[in-house]
């Protein structure tokens, strides 16, 4: 059998008690299980590791099997003027018979079980950090009369293992002041902020012509008030109706341009010829009727912020024109070779899902990642009636100021405008409002005086499942039921003599605004071979796709319908595209 020398076993030791110093173990039960490890390399009975208090941190003792309320047995075992010595003096203490040795007292020899009959010997070396004790680590062994002890061996392990327990101790304390302080300081951080909150609520932001006091609406205008500080561009998104242009015109106003002008133009509202002269202006003679030099919009709101509204309309040939005016910030006049630099924010807003439409190939991804530098959702109203109260009031005041009247509303009347989804958001709501407010005839507005309680609201045309009006988004424009001749052979519309049919109002509880003249104009197109008034509108639809060849154009126009229309349709009832 091979022989193991002392300084191995010595080796062996430290490295395995190293790795139990080393684990994310309460501090007891890591000194406890370095006490039963030295009982595996040193011949011994009891072994303490004793702590002394220190800022605050209370002493602990530990042995084998350490738990809970063991302190004070551990405790009983320590010779007191012994360790009273070893940390006075910063010096190991050995004791081959503690009995006989001066530094133990009769009570300490026999409160470690000398006797007679039985010889106790001690060893006792101090912990330290840096300079200073911080506690001892101490062994007792009984004499057999046959065990060979080597002391100096022994006291050279122990005082090892207390550097590497100092040391392990010290980091304890360290994170455990640490952890103290930082539970102090949040603690004093949440008591300030919970004083702070009552005055920053009396801080809020206030926007004109933004009305409402919902936690919706009052993270928004934060959020405004933050964003109005840089000179990023911001693309609002949010559904029509939403108020989007006053939102770009709170940031404009809240920002260090609103000394500046706050330039807007709708981007569906002009074919491509006409928006490329209205943004970049154009020179005399550029194109017939071009009778001067023209400043465009970009030109116009030098210095101040230029908002673009439905810029997700805008033709693909178009948007990389207006992708190089926004990164470079210089463009030309059309007709013109003159570079013009200007010093313009861009604030624009779409309720199209750009990501679908650059997942399409129908938006520029660049142009994309260009105007969505800080993307803002505007809520819906459905997703704030608490403000339902504030906007209809306001709205019922700037009607009574216009017209010379003294409406106000009954209790159930607010119950109704409350109740109501109004797809077209704040525009709708305004609108309900102004309409039966003109229609009633007493003093104050009541329930019945609302046209959705007596199947009159001519948005049920455009909105004719109740139950999707919570849920669905105002860009799920469903195609409008109607039936008329077919078209004659040349392709023309039917006689403008027929009037087309349309349903009885569906019932119910929503007063919506009236339909759009372009709706209206599109309602009054006939749809040719789609005549059978039980198809469903998803049948309708696919129809028209296949005999169109799946080009979503030409199905437009063979149900009265534009492009973009067609496309929500199709991706509210989940048709996928046949591609060819």
């Amino acid at each position: 059998m091979p022989v193991v020398s002392l300084s191995d076993v010595a080796l062996t030791g430290i490295y395995e008690i190293s790795k139990i110093l080393t684990g994310p173990n309460r501090l007891e039960t890591t000194l406890s299980s370095v006490v039963n490890l030295l009982s595996s390399f040193l011949q011994m009975r009891h072994g303490v590791i004793s702590l002394l208090e220190d800022d605050g941190i209370p002493d602990i003792t530990v042995g084998v099997g350490w738990n809970e309320g063991t302190d004070a047995r551990y405790r009983a075992r320590l010779p007191e003027k012994a360790i009273g010595q070893v940390i006075a003096t910063a010096v190991p203490l050995i004791a081959e018979n503690v009995a006989s040795h001066p530094a133990f007292s009769a009570a300490d020899a026999a409160a470690l079980g000398a006797s007679d009959d039985s010889r106790v010997s001690f060893i006792g070396v101090p912990i330290r950090v840096a300079a200073r004790v911080i506690g001892t680590l101490t062994i007792d062994r009984v004499w057999d009369g046959r065990s060979v002890f080597r002391l100096d061996s022994d006291v050279r392990f122990l005082t090892m293992v207390a550097n590497l327990i100092g040391q392990t101790v010290q980091l304890h304390r360290v994170v455990s002041r640490d952890r103290e302080r930082l539970m102090a300081e949040s603690g004093r951080l949440q008591k300030e902020l919970s004083e702070l909150k009552p005055a920053r609520e009396r801080r809020k932001v206030y926007v004109d012509g933004i009305i409402g006091d919902s936690p919706e609406i009052r993270a928004l205008l934060d959020k405004i008030t933050i964003v109005a500080k840089s000179h990023s561009p911001v693309l609002l998104r949010g559904e029509s109706g939403t108020g989007k242009e006053l939102i770009a015109k709170a940031i404009h106003e809240l920002s260090n341009r609103a000394k500046g002008p706050f330039i807007k133009l709708n981007c569906a509202a002009l074919p491509e010829s006409v928006l490329e002269s209205e943004l970049f202006g154009h020179e005399k003679g550029a194109f017939t009727g071009a009778v001067g030099a023209r400043k465009g919009r970009f030109e116009l709101a030098d210095k101040g912020t230029l908002f673009l509204d439905e810029i997700g309309e805008i033709s693909p040939s178009f948007q990389a024109k207006l992708l190089r005016v926004l990164q470079e910030q210089e463009f030309e006049r059309v007709g013109g070779s003159h570079t013009l630099k200007v010093n313009v924010r861009v604030v624009a807003a779409t309720n199209r899902n750009l990501e679908e439409a650059v997942a399409r190939n129908e938006f520029r991804a660049d142009l994309y990642y260009r105007i969505s530098v800080i993307p803002i959702l505007v809520p819906s109203l459905r997703d704030r009636r608490g403000d339902i109260p504030l906007l209809a009031s306001e709205f019922l005041e700037r009607f009574n100021r216009e017209n010379g009247r003294d409406l106000l509303f009954g209790r159930d009347a607010m119950d109704v405008l409350t109740s109501c989804g109004f797809p077209g958001n704040v525009r709708e709501l305004e609108n309900c409002v102004q309409r039966t407010a003109t229609l009633a005839q007493g003093e104050s507005i009541h329930s019945d005086d609302f046209a959705c309680r007596h199947n009159e609201c001519l948005s049920a045309l455009l909105w004719r499942n109740p139950a999707d009006i919570g849920t669905r988004r105002p860009v799920d424009i469903p195609l409008p039921v109607v039936s008329a001749p077919p078209p004659s052979a040349t392709g023309e519309a039917a006689n403008s003599n027929t009037a087309p049919r349309i349903p009885a109002p569906v019932p119910i509880s929503v007063p919506m605004a009236p339909a759009s003249a372009s709706a209206a104009a599109a309602a009054a197109v006939a749809r040719p071979a789609i005549e059978d008034e039980d198809l469903t509108e998803r049948e309708r639809l696919v129809d028209a796709m296949e005999r169109a060849g799946w080009v979503q154009a030409k199905a437009a126009r063979l149900l009265g319908l534009t492009p973009r229309q067609i496309g929500y349709a199709l991706k509210k009832h989940d048709i996928e595209i046949k591609r060819f």
